[in-house]
């Protein structure tokens, strides 16, 4: 029986008879649901694309968005020439002819259609050697599907002679042989039958509309930003900060408000007199008749009506904020108020006294330390980021692919590149072809391209109305009437006069609505998550007959490509692993239908800018303290931060000790000093013991830190219930050994060359099997700043814990795939005492041979020298080959105590790390096994080593093996 057999038949038990049989999760069958917490069906159906040698998609339903979805994946298999057949339906005429179009680009495509009124068969299947994977359920071919909607969707697999593949291949083959070749002909027929279909249906959807006469409602975001403000009202607060996406109707919202507050007057203050205007037409729907509306801007000069609309440069003027009282308006609006800081604004605010103020942006972030939040009292009214707003489908989805920038005779695009490398006639190829490939929703594309440089800019849209594509250059030369006319030409339908796309530099980051946009392409490197996220947000807002927005960002070897997962999945953590995650897992993370891919390369740029960066230079850990200190009006603590959605605050314990360490130097004599045993204390505490990598030290803290009693069957009572494990009862010894600091070694004086335990400390003691404070310890306790700061830390600690606990992925003490430091691999083990790093090298066997921790380079230094240059790798996700340090027999005690390991139970925890740029931390892979049957002396340029092959207690998750094998 062949090895994958056998791995097939353990996956059938463990899915079908006993759950907690041990099998390779690929072979497992699988319930596939869209949960909203990272699970999709696109997952899967991806990763089984990426493996497959051909496949076969059978749906009565596909969209562009479903092919917008595995686009990625299907142009690589297309690379591969691994053929595919598709079946769709003409079942409803939903089947949408752009999506044909787009499926018959693909050369590996075998494409047909049901014409018959009844096929409604949904499945994918793939082949993988001498293994095929069924997936059948509910899921057709749309975006909707495979990522947000409540499907089920069972996952098989058999071998490829089992009744189960040759039946799904038969019945596919029989209803695909008497299906329609799908041609450029056929699209050009069906798809009169289509548009008649959603005309009528569109018709029918407006007589309903008409006859319900329903009128402007707020939405969800909009009502409880409402209740929001009306209750700092109540509370006599007479200012307000609204933080709101792109396209999520602040605009609206003010309204809303306005007519709730009824102002006898109100000024709406903007920066363009084309955002004015829209702004005037919004009031004007909402209040009708109730109001008189003027503008005050250019040649409209109405001082008089009840609601003035006016820009910033006409009313910051002398002369004209002269004629205004400063309580002529009881309501002031105020767009974009991220500018408020500047001069311009300062001028309007300080002259008016309005009941009321209301500031709206969605990016309040400066860049030039001022203080927009202080404007308005620290009072936010409500806070929704583009993450949010996807999650609540304010916002039109989008479909991000991260594209590789060519490289030019063997020169990368990068942050220095010349005009003459950006504007190559091979590289303007390169991007005509992806930004044909990548598409649109409806085939008709509105584009907005963001350019690195003015030069470039234009370049690049002369090139492209040679190319048929009718473009222009927009830059901070032209004026407000040329980008309006501009814009005009982007949304015409007239053929003779619209644009495909608009080049900018410098504008249109903010400020500027064109629904109708549904492609953006960025030709320049990310300088912030700000500005790509307004970049981003200029193709969000949802318009008619617009499904979704196409994203293509051309990556270059730009420093700042780590930017791009920070700005994609509104993670503001600077947690290095944290973006490794979300950068692997892709489209997992997004909400709702939106998706995110990447090419190899691309990936593999942005994966070297993450480790290659400093993401806790001291002007960023600066800056974003200051930033929360401004939104919170007071000096911000590490909880502040978790609850703000801020930085990772760990970072200003990894960079100054503590967080006491650097709040200190920026609040100087605002904060009391500690003296040199509090910060030693303070310091270890917050890096070894509540740095959320075992929970337990921090519950007993905690607990005593509140003044509660706890006692050993009380904490172990917390574990079941709140993690759902039973604790280990060794954890006790060592978790006081921990808190009184017995376990933290440090570097002593004389050169530092000598390492011992830290000097000593008694921090708590049990008593009776009760947890409580050491007398030595209790004047630590009567300084309220220390204890303060030590609050902080635990609950920081227990918080990220809890975050990051799944109990699925729990094996005694560590959590599959999250990364510990050596010292947290040995606490977490109850080892008394951390091990000099030297000691341990790839691995140590502890003092009474119950466990040993395996420590993998996966990826050598090329310098490394020959004789510890370990041949460590993945034979596949369930099997690990290694080899012990040199000088090993197959006699040595550690090898001989491998061989026994089943009989003295030793455990081997497996951690792994790429290479030694990723940092000192490793990935927890999980438990292994040795092979009894593998155990093979060899050499390493005439030194003896031994090599064993281990068994995976736990299948490698896809994404973390490609990542750590891919070079």
């Amino acid at each position: 029986m062949s090895n994958k057999i056998q791995e097939l038949q353990n996956a059938l038990v463990s899915g079908f008879i006993d759950h907690t049989r041990a099998s390779k999760h690929t072979f497992k069958p699988e319930l596939l649901v869209n949960d909203g917490q990272g699970r999709k069906v696109l997952t899967s159906i991806n990763t089984h694309l990426q493996f497959c040698d051909k496949f076969w998609f059978s749906v009565a339903f596909v969209t562009t968005s479903g092919i917008a979805c595995l686009k990625q994946e299907l142009m690589e298999l297309e690379r591969k020439e691994i053929p595919g057949r598709i079946l769709v339906s003409q079942y409803l005429n939903f089947t949408q002819p752009e999506a044909l179009r787009e499926l018959l680009k693909f050369k590996n495509l075998d494409l047909r259609i049901a014409t018959d009124s009844n096929f409604h068969a949904k499945g994918y299947l793939f082949s993988s050697s001498d293994i095929h994977h069924l997936i059948i359920g509910s899921s057709n071919l749309t975006a909707n599907a495979l990522t947000s909607n409540k499907e089920w969707n069972l996952k098989v697999s058999s071998s490829n002679s089992g009744s189960l593949s040759q039946q799904a291949i038969r019945e596919f083959m029989k209803e695909f042989d008497s299906a329609l070749p799908v041609t450029s002909d056929f699209i050009e027929r069906y798809e009169l039958i289509y548009q008649q279909a959603k005309a009528f249906s569109q018709q029918i959807k407006q007589e309903c509309s008409q006859e319900s006469e329903k009128s402007i409602e707020p939405n969800k975001m909009q009502q409880e930003a409402l209740g929001n403000l009306s209750t700092l009202r109540a509370e006599g607060k007479n200012k307000a900060l609204l933080i709101s996406a792109t396209g999520t109707g602040k605009t609206y919202l003010s309204t809303f408000d306005a007519l709730n507050v009824n102002p006898k007057r109100l000024l709406f203050i903007v920066h363009r007199a084309n955002i004015a205007k829209k702004a005037l037409q919004t009031y004007q729907t909402i209040f009708k008749n109730d109001k008189t509306f003027g503008l005050y801007s250019g040649q409209a000069m109405d001082s008089e009506s009840d609601y003035i609309f006016s820009t910033i440069q006409t009313l910051s003027r002398e002369n004209h904020l002269a004629k205004f009282a400063p309580d002529t308006f009881d309501y002031i609006v105020i767009d974009e108020t991220h500018r408020a800081s500047a001069s311009s604004y300062r001028k309007i605010l300080d002259h008016f006294t309005p009941k009321f103020l209301l500031g709206m942006t969605a990016t309040p972030e400066r860049t030039d330390d001022s203080d927009v939040f202080e404007i308005f009292d620290h009072n936010i009214a409500y806070e929704i980021r583009l993450q949010k707003a996807l999650e609540m489908d304010i916002l039109a989805p989008f479909h991000y692919y991260g594209v590789t920038d060519l490289s030019i005779d063997g020169e990368s695009i990068d942050d220095a590149s010349m005009l003459n490398l950006l504007i190559r006639e091979d590289r303007v190829k390169h991007i005509l072809h992806y930004i044909d490939r990548y598409g649109c929703d409806n085939g008709d594309v509105r584009g907005l391209v963001f350019c690195s440089n003015i030069q470039e800019c234009k370049a690049l849209a002369e090139i492209f109305n040679v190319h048929g594509l009718p473009s222009i250059a927009l830059t901070g030369e032209n004026s407000e009437e040329q980008r309006d006319l501009a814009i005009e030409r982007l949304e015409s339908c007239n053929p003779v006069d619209k644009l495909d796309y608009i080049f900018s530099v410098g504008i249109f980051n903010e400020g500027i609505d064109i629904p109708c946009i549904n492609q953006i392409v960025m030709l320049r490197p990310t300088e912030s998550a700000i500005i790509f996220v307004q970049q981003l947000g200029r193709g969000l807002r949802k318009a008619q007959n617009k499904d979704y927005l196409t994203v293509i960002d051309f990556i270059g070897n730009y420093k700042n490509n780590f930017m791009v997962p920070i700005a994609l999945y509104g993670d503001e953590s600077y947690n290095k692993d944290t973006l490794r995650r979300l950068l692997a897992r892709e489209s997992c993370f997004i909400p709702g239908s939106s998706t995110v891919s990447f090419d190899r390369v691309a990936k593999e740029r942005i994966y070297q800018a993450i480790d290659t960066a400093n993401l806790q230079t001291k002007k960023d850990l600066l800056k974003d303290y200051n930033l929360l200190k401004y939104k919170l009006g007071y000096a911000p603590m590490m909880m502040d931060f978790i609850r703000h959605g801020s930085r990772d605050p760990f970072s200003y314990v990894e960079y100054a000790k503590s967080f006491y360490h650097f709040a200190k130097q920026q609040e100087k004599d605002a904060l009391p000093a500690l003296n040199d045993n509090e910060l030693k204390l303070i310091s270890t505490f917050s890096k070894d013991i509540n740095n959320s990598k075992r929970i337990e030290e921090s519950l007993v803290l905690k607990a005593l830190l509140m003044g509660e009693v706890i006692t050993i069957d009380a904490l172990a009572l917390i574990i079941e219930e709140r993690y759902g494990y039973k604790m280990n009862p060794n954890v006790v010894s060592s978790v006081i050994n921990n808190l009184n600091l017995g376990f933290v070694t440090e570097k002593h004086e004389k050169k530092l060359k000598s390492i011992g335990k830290i000097y000593g400390f008694n921090v708590v003691q049990l008593e009776e099997k009760t947890f409580c404070w050491h007398p030595d310890f209790l004047g630590y306790l009567a300084n309220d700043t220390f204890v303060q700061f030590l609050i902080d830390s635990t609950n920081y600690a227990i918080h990220q814990y809890n975050k990051q606990f799944k109990l699925s992925d729990f094996v005694d003490g560590f959590q599959l795939y999250r990364k510990y430091l050596r010292k947290d691999v040995f606490r977490i083990l109850n080892w008394a005492e951390n091990p000099v790093a030297q000691n341990v090298s790839g691995y140590m066997v502890s003092q009474d041979k119950t466990n040993c921790a395996i420590f993998v380079n996966y990826h050598k230094s090329e310098d490394i020298a020959d004789t510890i240059n370990y041949q460590d790798d993945f034979i596949n996700e369930s099997v690990f080959s290694w080899m012990s340090k040199s000088r090993r027999t197959l006699t040595s005690p550690e090898i001989e105590l491998f061989k026994a390991h089943d009989i003295n139970n030793l455990r081997i925890p497996l951690f792994i790390k790429k290479d030694n740029i990723e940092g000192k931390d490793f990935y927890y892979m999980g438990d292994i096994s040795p092979r009894n049957e593998s155990f093979e002396q060899t050499a390493i340029s005439g030194v003896s080593v031994v090599k064993i092959e281990f068994d995976m207690h736990t299948e490698v998750r896809g994404d973390i093996y490609n990542y750590l094998i891919d070079e």
